[in-house]
């Protein structure tokens, strides 16, 4: 049996090599990753409403540099704000799990999509986005109503957002739908470029294949974007990598 020993005692030495290289290759990275996002952390926590607050913190409980994020100093934040400030950290390359010293790793967003939904259907019933002539150009004044979008549609993050183009029937109904997708891909930019993740947004053009109800198809009205929240599954977390409100 002694010549079966020696193969697998090598096997376990080999093995505990790999892991001791690992760990030294890693802990040697560590610092210059903590270093290189530390700044882009705290100006995240800035535009998202943390600063003056809320610090991240890239060490370990045994002190040693860490890619995986506490946050800290969020006490008197409301949940929505803590978890705009958790994805926005998340979102940064580089940076690992997401926790707060005062909740869970482990968290769970819940949030009612069509309430959601809702929102910004009521946001856009009272006012349109409207786009330069013939373009895909939106138009300076629609500006301040994203942004109020954006705000709405935050409670949503973990969905999946549609965002639809439609036109009138003036004009050749292929330059329609090409006009009405870059419109609708147009908003979506403008939604991440508010915070709001681009794989969580979907686009679609339906040209003048759906005119608003009790509208001739060549009412100008017509043209317009909608919104719909298409998955109605809240995000399930992950015990290293989920942000969250706590």
């Amino acid at each position: 049996m002694k010549f079966l020993r020696k193969p697998y005692v090598a096997v376990c030495l080999g093995l505990l090599a790999c892991f001791v290289l690992a760990v030294t290759i890693g802990s040697a990275n560590a610092p210059a990753v903590v270093e290189r996002i530390s700044a882009p952390a705290a100006d995240a926590i800035a535009e998202a409403g943390g600063g003056g607050q809320v610090e991240a913190h890239f060490r370990t409980p045994n002190g040693f540099p860490s890619r995986h994020v506490v946050l800290t100093g969020a006490e008197g934040l409301d949940e929505a704000t803590r978890n705009e400030i958790a994805h926005a950290v998340a979102r940064l390359p580089g940076v690992g799990g997401i926790s707060w010293s005062d909740g869970d790793m482990m968290v769970e967003q819940h949030f009612n999509p069509l309430h959601c939904q809702e929102d910004v259907q009521a946001l856009l019933r009272a006012r349109t986005i409207r786009f330069e002539e013939g373009s895909a150009q939106i138009d300076a004044g629609s500006q301040s109503l994203i942004d109020e979008v954006a705000r709405a549609l935050r409670p949503c993050l973990g969905a999946v957002i549609e965002v639809s183009g439609h036109t009138d029937r003036s004009g050749p109904e292929e330059r329609n739908i090409m006009l009405s997708r870059e419109r609708a891909q147009a908003v979506k930019q403008a939604l991440v470029r508010r915070g709001i993740p681009a794989d969580e947004v979907r686009v679609n053009g339906e040209g003048s294949a759906e005119p608003v109800e009790g509208l001739e198809p060549t009412d100008p009205a017509n043209r317009r974007i909608e919104f719909a929240v298409v998955s109605t599954q809240p995000l399930l977390p992950t015990p290293v990598d989920t942000p969250g409100p706590r």
